[in-house]
């Protein structure tokens, strides 16, 4: 392993990156929800209703994750591209993972 795949940087990239695959693989299932509004009412309601499962609150809470964790990363990158470089980097993207969590939980907590 290099070297410089153990350190903070590293981590928010992939985080960012498998956040932005998530988030793609997501909204096709999204609009055909959303579809759902307009062609089939009653499957939407199902979906609802299924939706009530505490099991798909948490997953929910994980997605609202995922969107803060990609915001926030790429906010981190653009303040690394347009910004001069400063020891403040890692904790730039520490400030992005937990303002990530803060969001998200606020997210769950209202769920619930």
């Amino acid at each position: 392993m290099k070297a410089h795949r153990n350190q903070a940087l590293w981590y928010a990239y992939i985080i960012h990156c498998v956040s932005g695959v998530a988030l793609a693989l997501f909204l096709p299932v999204h609009f055909w929800v959303l579809s759902l509004a307009l062609t089939d009412p009653d499957a939407l309601d199902g979906f609802f209703a299924w939706a009530d499962n505490p099991l798909v609150k948490v997953a929910e809470f994980g997605l609202v994750f995922l969107l803060t964790a990609h915001l926030f990363g790429g906010l981190r990158l653009l303040a690394l591209e347009f910004l001069p470089w400063s020891a403040s980097q890692k904790t730039i993207a520490a400030g992005a993972i937990a303002m990530s969590l803060f969001v998200s939980g606020v997210f769950l907590l209202q769920a619930i």
